[in-house]
C-alpha cells in the first residue's frame, strides 16, 4: 500500500526523536524549518506532527513550539525541603554543579531582606536524570557564610550547613520569560517561558537568613499544592494579584 506524504513525514520525524536527535532542548524545528527540510507545505508537516501527538511522541506548547514529550517534574509545595529530596522522591537521579562562588555586594532586594551590604552569592546548576532542571542563585549573609567553602556548597545543601535553626520559608512563584543567562545555563531558547520561585529562608524568631530565586523551565515543571476542604475558599490559595 502505498504510504501518502504526511505519513513518510511522520516516520522520518518518528525516527529522529527515538533517535535522540532532539535529546537537549527537547524542542524539534518549527513547522516552517520541518517544512523546508522535507518540501512539504506547512498543513503536511503539520499533520505528520499530529499523528506523532496521537503516539504521545510529541507535544506543542505555548512559547516553545513542537517538543518531545515529557512527564513534567512535579514538585510539592507542603514543606520546605530541597530540591534533591523532591527528586530522589520522584525516583531520579539529581546532581548540583556550582557555577559561582563569591563574595558581593548584595543586590539591592536581596541587601534589604537580610539587612546585609555584603553576601555570599552562589549559582548553581541543577540536573534530574542528567537534564539541566533549575538554575538557583542563593544569597547568605556574610557572618554566616564565612565558614562556607565552594566544595561544601556543592557537596550539599544550604538549609544542611547553615548551623542555624530554621522556622520556615516564604516561597513566591511566578512566570517569566528565560534570559539570556537562563538560556545558557538550563539549555533552552532565550525569552522562552520559565517558573521563578523566590524563597526567602528564616530562622527561628522570624530573621531572614537565605534569599534564593530559582529558575524552572516551564515545560519540565509543575508546582503542586494539596488543598483541604474549606467551604468558605473561593479563590485559589495563596493567590495575591500583581501590580
Amino acid at each position: 500500500m502505498r504510504e501518502i506524504r504526511y505519513q513518510i513525514i511522520a516516520e522520518a520525524i518518528r525516527r529522529r526523536v527515538v533517535d535522540g536527535e532532539f535529546a537537549g532542548e527537547h524542542v524539534l524545528p518549527s513547522e516552517s524549518e520541518l517544512s523546508e527540510q522535507y518540501h512539504a507545505s506547512r498543513v503536511t508537516v503539520r499533520r505528520s506532527l499530529e499523528v506523532l501527538r496521537a503516539e504521545h511522541l510529541v507535544e506543542s506548547r505555548q512559547g516553545f513550539g513542537w517538543l518531545v514529550a515529557s512527564n513534567p517534574l512535579r514538585q510539592e509545595l507542603g514543606r520546605l525541603g530541597t530540591i534533591e529530596g523532591q527528586l530522589a522522591a520522584a525516583g531520579l537521579t539529581s546532581e548540583r554543579r556550582v557555577l559561582s562562588f563569591g563574595f558581593v555586594s548584595s543586590p539591592e532586594r536581596v541587601g534589604i531582606l537580610l539587612d546585609e551590604s555584603t553576601v555570599l552569592e552562589v549559582e548553581r546548576l541543577h540536573l534530574a536524570g542528567g537534564e539541566p532542571f533549575a538554575r538557583v542563585i542563593v544569597w547568605c549573609p556574610e557572618s554566616l557564610g564565612a565558614e562556607l567553602s565552594r566544595a561544601d556548597v556543592e557537596r550539599s545543601s544550604f538549609l544542611d550547613q547553615l548551623g542555624v535553626d530554621l522556622e520556615g520559608a516564604t516561597q513566591t512563584i511566578g512566570a517569566d520569560v528565560a534570559s539570556a543567562r537562563d538560556a545558557e545555563v538550563l539549555g533552552i531558547a532565550e525569552g522562552s517561558p520559565v517558573l521563578v520561585a523566590e524563597r526567602i529562608t528564616r530562622a527561628r524568631g522570624g530573621r531572614p537568613v537565605l534569599v534564593s530565586r530559582h529558575v524552572f523551565p516551564a515545560h519540565r515543571t509543575q508546582f503542586v499544592v494539596d488543598l483541604p476542604i474549606d467551604d468558605t475558599a473561593s479563590l485559589p490559595s495563596g493567590l495575591r494579584l500583581v501590580d
